[in-house]
C-alpha cells in the first residue's frame, strides 16, 4: 500500500503553505473557524493560498457557515473544495453545493459504531466524507483538538460510495498504523505537524507524509 493523498489543515503562514508543499500534501487546508488556534481571515488566505502550487487542492473549512461568511470566503480566494466541519444537515451541504457549485468534504465526527451511519447518509450528497474523532461535549472545538478515535470501528470499511479520509489524533508516529488497521487511502492532519498550536512544522509534516506512503 502507498500513495496515500495527504491533507495538511490549519495553515496558517506562508512558509507552512510552501512547506507542506514541497512535503508532497495532496490539499491543503485554511480555517476559517474563529475560535480555532489556526483561524485565518479571508483576507489573510488570499495571500496564503498564492504560495499554493498548482495541482493542490485548497480547502476553505468552515464550522455552520452563514451563506455571508461563505461568500466573502469565496470571493476572497480560489478555494478548490468548501470542508464543512459542524452539523451541517443534508440539505445544507446541498445548498451549499448549488450556491457555490465547489465539491464539498463534510466532516463526520465518530465516537462510535452509532456515529457510522452519517456517513452512509451523507454519502448521498457531500463529495467526500471526513471521518474524524468526534469533539467531546462543550469542546469549544470541533476538530484539531488531538484525538483519536478507535479506528478498529473502520476496519473492512474502506468502499464507502464516496472517496473518504481519516483523521482524529494523527501524528508521524500513528499514521502507519492508522492506515493498515483502517485502510484509509486519504488522511487529514492538523495538531499532529505542529510544534504549537497553529504553528506547522516543517520537519514534522516531512515526516507524516512518509510515514503515511510507507505503509504496506
Amino acid at each position: 500500500m502507498s500513495d496515500v493523498a495527504v491533507k495538511i489543515c490549519g495553515l496558517t503562514a506562508a512558509d507552512q503553505v510552501r512547506a507542506a508543499a514541497d512535503a508532497g500534501a495532496r490539499y491543503l487546508g485554511f480555517n476559517f473557524f474563529p475560535k480555532s488556534p489556526r483561524y485565518v481571515s479571508p483576507e489573510q488566505a488570499a495571500q496564503l493560498t498564492d504560495h499554493v502550487p498548482v495541482g493542490v487542492a485548497k480547502v476553505a473549512l468552515v464550522v455552520n457557515a452563514s451563506d455571508t461568511l461563505l461568500d466573502s470566503i469565496t470571493a476572497a480566494a480560489p478555494f478548490d473544495m468548501l470542508q464543512l466541519h459542524g452539523s451541517e444537515s443534508v440539505e445544507r451541504v446541498q445548498e451549499v453545493k448549488a450556491r457555490y457549485g465547489l465539491p464539498v468534504i463534510k466532516v463526520v465526527g465518530v465516537a462510535d459504531a452509532k456515529d457510522l451511519q452519517a456517513i452512509d447518509t451523507y454519502s448521498d450528497v457531500a463529495d467526500q466524507l471526513l471521518v474524524d474523532a468526534k469533539a467531546p461535549k462543550n469542546a469549544v472545538l470541533p476538530g484539531g483538538n488531538g484525538l483519536a478515535f478507535d479506528w478498529r470501528l473502520l476496519a473492512g470499511r474502506k468502499y464507502w460510495r464516496k472517496p473518504w479520509m481519516l483523521a482524529g489524533g494523527l501524528n508521524p508516529d500513528n499514521v502507519a498504523e492508522a492506515i493498515r488497521m483502517t485502510g484509509a487511502r486519504q488522511v487529514d492532519v492538523a495538531s499532529g505537524v505542529e510544534s504549537a498550536p497553529g504553528i506547522k512544522d516543517a520537519d514534522l509534516m516531512r515526516a507524516f507524509i512518509a510515514a503515511a506512503n510507507a505503509t504496506g
